[in-house]
């Protein structure tokens, strides 16, 4: 029984990320953003609950990418679309546009299907993860709904959200070698840039709540880059 244990909570990530793209085509981002985050939590868990028990399967990691395509490549694609439809220029320069929101869905795709062949991410990652991506995106009706407004007409751009959507696809399929947040042991000098960035990150959502997000991603890259620059 023990060996079906993750399989079930890889399967909570699917069926979040189902409810997630039925709250998205029904225009509600905020609780479709917050069924990323939930979506995302099952995902840590399964893989960490399989490595407890020892459970490794090659099903499980097969399962685990197709729901990962649902919750963290369809789902995302879905509330990028919607953010087009909100935006008010967006007739004005192309009645398609929109559907370059499912250039993220493509992407993910691709990026699972690589990660599942791809021998060099077993304590690394080779572009950003699934997860990382769709929180990404999942931060931007976040910070509508906080209703600032200082951001919004950024956000609502349907040129932003274009090119917001073919950046982000671009961050998936990158050949860039990035932290993972397996810890092998929690030495500080063989975590220290992992300890950095899971310090900064519980800082900057303290004081900046959702809009952290995006600078997390960043801070996210740049470390990676500056550990894997030094390994060389």
């Amino acid at each position: 029984m023990k060996k079906h244990i993750p399989n079930a909570i890889t399967c909570l990530n699917l069926f979040s990320g189902c409810i997630g793209v039925t709250f998205a085509f029904s225009n509600d981002l905020t609780l479709a953003a917050y069924f990323i985050v939930i979506a995302a939590l099952f995902d840590f868990v399964d893989g960490l609950i399989a490595r407890a028990l020892h459970v490794y399967s090659p099903m499980g990691k097969e399962l685990d990418s197709l729901a990962d395509m649902i919750s963290f490549g369809l789902l995302p694609a879905a509330i990028v679309y919607q953010l087009f439809l909100q935006a008010p220029q967006v007739g004005e320069m192309s009645e398609y546009l929109k559907f370059s929101a499912f250039f993220i869905a493509m992407f993910s795709a691709l990026r699972l299907a690589k990660f599942n062949i791809d021998p060099r991410q077993g304590d690394h990652f080779i572009g950003l993860p699934t997860p990382a991506n769709a929180l990404l995106v999942g931060s931007l009706p976040m910070i509508i709904a906080a209703g600032s407004g200082a951001l919004d007409a950024y956000i609502l751009n349907p040129f932003f959200l274009f090119v917001f959507s073919i950046g982000t696809g671009f961050l998936l399929v990158m050949e860039v070698p990035l932290i993972s947040l397996k810890f092998k042991n929690f030495g500080l000098e063989e975590n220290l840039f992992r300890y950095i960035l899971l310090g900064s990150s519980v800082l900057l959502i303290l004081l900046l709540q959702f809009v952290a997000i995006p600078i997390i991603i960043f801070i996210y890259i740049v470390l990676s880059i500056i550990q894997f620059t030094r390994l060389r």
